[in-house]
């Protein structure tokens, strides 16, 4: 029996090329509590991983030596997570020593925003009904 696309499609899962393995892996495992839950590891190196992180995924690969490396990867890139309650989730990074931008509402939603070790843009998003472009510094939560 074949399925059509509506079936089919499961999710997306962001692919990330990544200078340095190790540097990232602290970052979102240590910093953003991300746990691996694959992982391809070659000559005792991990070269490829998939993380999660609640209900989000991505993947994470080094460069192989046939491919040119680019000088910012992450430039342009941004991925968004939908959240419960992205201001938890703010102090949550800083608690870990993670640099997390303070919390503002745009788009009716709470929104922190960080940059990983290769510049991939990281915006994680909450409803709320907060007025617009109010700050956290502004707000007492």
């Amino acid at each position: 029996m074949s399925l059509n696309s509506a079936e089919n499609v499961r999710q997306v899962v962001p692919f990330l090329h990544v200078d340095s393995m190790d540097e990232s892996l602290r970052y979102y495992v240590t910093g953003l509590a991300f746990s691996v839950q694959r992982q391809w590891v070659v000559d005792g190196n991990v070269r490829w991983c998939r993380l999660t992180l609640g209900g989000a995924s991505i993947m994470l690969q080094t460069w192989h030596e046939s491919r040119p490396r680019q000088s910012n990867p992450g430039q342009g890139v941004s991925l968004s997570f939908q959240c419960e309650d992205a201001v938890a989730l703010y102090h949550e990074f800083r608690r870990r020593g993670v640099d997390a931008s303070e919390p503002f509402v745009g788009n009716s939603m709470w929104v922190t925003t960080l940059s990983d070790p290769d510049g991939y843009r990281l915006e994680f998003h909450s409803f709320t009904g907060v007025p617009e472009e109010t700050k956290l510094s502004d707000v007492r939560r």
